[in-house]
């Protein structure tokens, strides 16, 4: 499976190929971290991301561990961006 990147904080490096959104969701499907993401135009983007890579993203984030992670910030490519 191809898998996207997200991060939860503002990328270094080529940051021409990441885009910047906002958490609506996070679930699980079919084993992986599905991040539903608010865009900057008003869309959703599902994100499909490792269970590994999501609880590293949302250790990341400036949130305690009990808060949700909806509405942080992030920045993310979807495969192939």
């Amino acid at each position: 499976m191809d898998h996207d990147r997200i991060h939860a904080r503002k990328p270094t490096h080529d940051l021409d190929r990441w885009s910047v959104g906002t958490v609506e969701r996070v679930g699980e499907r079919d084993g992986n971290c599905v991040v539903t993401v608010r865009t900057e135009d008003g869309e959703s983007v599902d994100l499909t991301v490792t269970l590994a890579v999501r609880d590293l993203f949302l250790r990341r984030l400036d949130i305690e561990p009990e808060e949700s992670p909806v509405g942080e910030r992030v920045w993310y490519r979807k495969r192939g961006g």
